[in-house]
């Protein structure tokens, strides 16, 4: 029987709390008073609310059900447990805020956009960190991946997904909204990747050497869907013939593949390095032909 490591649960604990209250700030104290909208599960919500007149956090909460279910059912129960938490404590968290009526930026949508992109940039951040999920149009875009369009990447999937919710948007509240929402939406995403993995590239190479080299290809593989190399090496201090496994994957990838590996073998060696560009066919590589 495992036991529980009551610190790392109580570090999870700090960085989940920290994360949903900075994202339900952003988005009940800053997004939506100054009458701005974003992509993923908040903007539908926000577009909603504004058609229909149902209260956009209560629809978040319904949305972020809907994706759990369509997701444990077709990803799999360990797809569904990533994000069951988030997509459970944040919507309760977002009514809380929403209830305080507390407003922080007046009469500057730039400003407020800006500030929004930031804190809930952090907020995502931090969660993914500790590699949890919103269960949001991450989620959406990985099933359509794995389901419907195989030869799409991922990326581009949610890029659709975002690009459609803002679009739609300026249909709605007009051009100008939807343009501080395209700013946003970028500050929003350097911020995770700032959290996540400083002010590095977006994409690290994962060097691995465990006893469990082939329950972490099998995750690497099958579960993030990425490429794995594996090499044999020789250690210099005991001179033993060790397997050496290779990938190449983006900052929160990499947190979801360290919280796995401290899982199975705490005494793996994991070096990361950070990569400037990566060309050749994979979800977030850059093509080889694009400027050939």
């Amino acid at each position: 029987m495992q036991k529980i490591d009551y610190k790392k649960l109580a570090l999870d604990l700090v960085f989940l709390i920290t994360g949903c209250v900075l994202c339900a700030f952003s988005t009940t104290s800053i997004l939506k008073p100054a009458g701005l909208i974003t992509g993923g599960i908040t903007g539908i919500s926000i577009i909603t609310d504004k058609l229909i007149h149902i209260r956009y956090t209560y629809v978040y909460y319904a949305l972020s059900i809907l994706v759990l279910t369509i997701a444990w059912i077709t990803l799999g129960k360990r797809e569904g447990f990533k994000i069951m938490t988030v997509s459970l404590l944040f919507p309760i968290i977002l009514i809380i805020f929403d209830k305080l009526h507390i407003s922080f930026i007046h009469n500057d949508l730039m400003l407020a956009s800006v500030y929004y992109g930031i804190l809930s940039g952090l907020g995502c951040g931090l969660i993914l960190k500790r590699g949890f999920s919103f269960g949001g149009t991450d989620t959406l875009a990985k099933i359509f991946h794995h389901k419907l369009f195989p030869f799409i990447g991922i990326s581009e999937i949610l890029l659709g997904i975002d690009g459609a919710i803002i679009i739609s948007s300026a249909i709605i509240y007009g051009m100008n909204i939807a343009l501080y929402a395209v700013i946003s939406q970028i500050i929003l995403m350097k911020a995770i990747d700032t959290v996540l993995f400083g002010f590095g590239s977006k994409k690290v190479q994962i060097e691995i050497i465990s006893e469990k080299h082939e329950e972490i290809t099998n995750y690497i593989l099958h579960e993030l869907k990425r490429g794995v190399s594996t090499y044999q090496i020789k250690g210099g201090y005991m001179n033993l013939t060790r397997t050496k496994l290779v990938t190449i994957c983006s900052p929160r990838e990499s947190m979801l593949i360290k919280r796995f590996i401290a899982h199975r073998d705490a005494n793996a060696f994991v070096n990361v390095a950070p990569v400037i560009s990566v060309w050749g066919k994979g979800s977030g590589f850059d093509s080889l032909i694009d400027d050939v």
